[in-house]
């Protein structure tokens, strides 16, 4: 059987010691080569796996929050049925300063460290970085037909951070700062109060959801690929939000918000050129893109 060989682009000698990584991981950003001469639709994972990438299957959840849960936002509602036909890669973590440079060539972020999450990065940059790294990337052959990267859409991100869970967080419904960066002095759901660090931490420093994804709650606001607009409610399937508008969707809070903020449910929107040291993303690998 014809299958994806899975390895890297560089190997950085200090990429071991990136926090929230199995000791002797190589640096996150995948270079997958594939022999197929067509590709499956991507229901079940294929055969191997870009290093610092988690496969997340195809599946169906409820998008929103629900009238009981504390300080929800009115954009949470109606509670919606969402299905997604097709799994996906999602990036392990926030894509960190080192893995912008390789790519990009610079870095204009106000908290400079190699292992702390790209920010100050606007949605166009973000995009841009996928772009980028597709047309590398299969310019040299070692993407699998009809994949490429991109950011996830606000359904795919939120069905990533629940990790199968419909309390206000991945790991229950409280928040404290010892499961994620953000102000600990404002926690969630009877949370200890905790250390504000006041800038943002190195990608994986705090626990992993269920499905091993870092920092989906807290850290950095990360870009989503849909314009901002209301849910529909009812039943949806694989939804990418309207075909227009003026802001992007910013999920999973942030290194100085309360942690209602950081809530799975929680949607915050930004124009699309905002750059703040807020402000990050993480990316997918995915097919039919």
């Amino acid at each position: 059987m014809r299958r994806f060989l899975v390895s890297f682009v560089l190997t950085l000698a200090k990429a071991a010691s990136l926090a929230g990584e199995p000791s002797g991981a190589s640096f996150p950003i995948p270079q997958v080569v594939s022999e197929a001469t067509n590709t499956p639709p991507a229901t079940t994972e294929p055969v191997g796996r870009p290093v610092g990438f988690v496969w997340i299957k195809p599946g169906t959840f409820l998008m929103g929050s629900s009238n009981t849960e504390a300080e929800r936002g009115k954009n949470e509602n109606p509670l919606t049925q969402v299905t997604l036909t097709r799994g996906f890669w999602m990036g392990r973590h926030e894509v960190n300063q080192a893995e912008f440079q390789l790519v990009m060539g610079g870095d204009r972020s106000q908290f400079k460290g190699e292992t702390l999450p790209m920010e100050s990065v606007s949605w166009f940059n973000a995009t841009n970085y996928c772009r980028k790294l597709s047309l590398r990337e299969r310019a040299a052959g070692h993407l699998p037909p009809g994949y490429a990267f991109r950011l996830p859409t606000e359904a795919e991100w939120e069905y990533a951070c629940r990790a199968g869970k419909v309390s206000a967080f991945a790991f229950g419904s409280a928040l404290s700062s010892t499961k994620a960066n953000f102000n600990g002095n404002h926690p969630y759901g009877g949370g200890l109060k905790g250390p504000y660090v006041d800038m943002t931490t190195p990608v994986g420093s705090y626990p992993p959801n269920a499905w091993g994804l870092y920092d989906m709650h807290g850290n950095v606001w990360e870009w989503c690929l849909d314009w901002y607009g209301s849910y529909p409610g009812g039943e949806v399937t694989d939804p990418k939000g309207p075909i227009n508008g003026f802001k992007r969707v910013v999920r999973g809070g942030n290194w100085f918000l309360m942690g209602r903020y950081c809530r799975s449910a929680d949607r915050m929107y930004d124009f699309p050129g905002s750059k703040d040291p807020s402000l990050g993303f993480r990316v997918v690998l995915a097919q039919g893109e």
